[in-house]
């Protein structure tokens, strides 16, 4: 049966309320190629979602479609738990090639689930048994995950109300500004980690996004990250970056923490790993936390041996030089200029993020909320982000051409203006 917009009620009859992106883009997407997606009736559609930060390449990379259809077509491993194939190695051949050695990582790879949750409970486990303690310091408005125990460490209510049960062993600490411009609230993680009576039982780990992505685009300043790094190091806790959204090229260089000066113990990685939206999730271990016997964290899909080949690809394709890099920042700057004319509209607005990890805080929930809706009316793919949905997030492909970008950006600013001007009309 072909599925067309007439015929969309299959989805609403049986699938889970759970279900959320639909609600917003009622439409029966079919094809989509680059940083656009097609409809059942011809339609295109700008994407600035691109898979919640899944698609860092776009859509359908030519290349990396045909690494994967070459690897199909020769009968290559479809499924191989994690025993040694060619397209694994030649993935971390790459890896450790074009990022780790760069870096001076030392880190190795410890294939999870395919998820990013999986990669989080992976690297909780791993900080729990190597220093021997219980509690993880996580901090406000972080979003680490929807199973237990990233859960616990996600700050967003609506997400851990739906736990059904209680959520252990984190201490949540304010993000760097949550408190004001005048407050730096790596002093009272310092003034707590100290003193024997403050309560915070000694971290295994100290968790948190250099850039929260779901939590609002709330962007740590350098300074802050290290001053963090430094008290996780002196008080025997490891240091977990969450890379999961911002990773992959998301806010600048390949990780978040690019030119920050820090080290962490451990890093997650999915959504954009594997370039090609297939489910892929790793960990990056110092050899010294590497504590996990055989099959301690496993599961029968931690090692997707298509996402290797897709990988593989991105990794050679996009990060064997500083390229793709360069144009990232230059298409930050196009994004950051279009998202100042919203601003500019709204009295209170403000610039968020970095990198092509931007938004802009409307104050409203209901505001932000409007733009989307008029902005998918037009041809545009968004969503909100923040604890209100208050922030018109973009995550545009990395490889997003200038002349789309500029559409997608215009198509924007339409629907801010519209959106404003109505909410004036209403108001009055």
């Amino acid at each position: 049966m072909t599925l067309t917009s007439a015929t969309v009620s299959p989805f609403k009859r049986r699938e889970s309320e759970a279900r959320s992106y639909c609600r917003g883009f009622d439409a029966v997407f079919t094809t989509a190629r680059g940083s656009e997606l097609t409809d059942d009736t011809g339609r295109r559609y700008v994407d600035f979602l691109a898979g919640c930060s899944s698609l860092n390449y776009g859509h359908n990379d030519p290349d990396m479609k045909a690494a994967l259809m070459d690897h199909l077509e020769a009968d290559g491993i479809t499924h191989g738990l994690d025993m040694h194939t060619d397209a694994k190695g030649a993935f971390i051949d790459a890896f450790e090639t074009h990022i780790l050695a760069p870096r001076g990582m030392p880190h190795k790879l410890m294939f999870t689930g395919p998820t990013g949750a999986n990669a989080v409970e992976a690297a909780l486990k791993l900080a729990r048994k190597s220093t021997g303690r219980q509690n993880v310091i996580a901090f406000t408005n972080g979003f680490h995950g929807v199973t237990q125990g990233a859960l616990a460490a996600t700050g967003n209510s609506y997400h851990r109300g739906g736990a059904g049960t209680t959520l252990n062993n984190v201490t949540r600490l304010p993000y760097d500004g949550y408190m004001g411009d005048a407050f730096d609230t790596a002093d009272l993680l310092e003034a707590m980690l100290e003193d024997r009576s403050s309560g915070l039982d000694a971290p295994a780990a100290i968790l948190l996004e250099a850039v929260q992505g779901e939590g609002g685009l709330n962007a740590a300043r350098p300074e802050w990250l290290r001053r963090v790094a430094e008290l996780a190091r002196a008080h025997g806790a490891l240091l977990i970056v969450d890379d999961i959204q911002a990773g992959c090229g998301r806010t600048g260089g390949f990780f978040s923490f690019d030119g920050m000066g820090i080290k962490p113990d451990i890093v997650t990685l999915a959504k954009s790993i594997s370039g090609y939206g297939l489910p892929m999730a790793l960990v990056l271990v110092r050899p010294d936390h590497d504590v996990m016997g055989p099959a301690e964290h496993n599961g029968t899909f931690r090692g997707n041996t298509h996402a290797f080949v897709t990988a593989r690809v991105a990794i050679e394709k996009f990060w064997a030089d500083d390229a793709l890099e360069q144009d990232a920042i230059r298409r930050a700057g196009l994004i950051e200029d279009g998202l100042q004319n919203i601003a500019d509209m709204v009295p209170g607005a403000r610039l968020k993020g970095r990198g092509m990890m931007r938004g802009v805080d409307v104050g409203s929930g209901e505001l932000a909320g409007e733009i989307c809706a008029r902005a998918f009316q037009k041809g545009l793919i968004i969503e909100t982000a923040g604890p209100r949905d208050e922030v018109v997030k973009i995550l545009a492909p990395l490889t997003t051409p200038d002349a789309l970008l500029r559409k997608g950006l215009n198509i924007l600013v339409d629907a801010a203006r519209d959106a404003t001007s109505n909410m004036r009309i209403a108001a009055e």
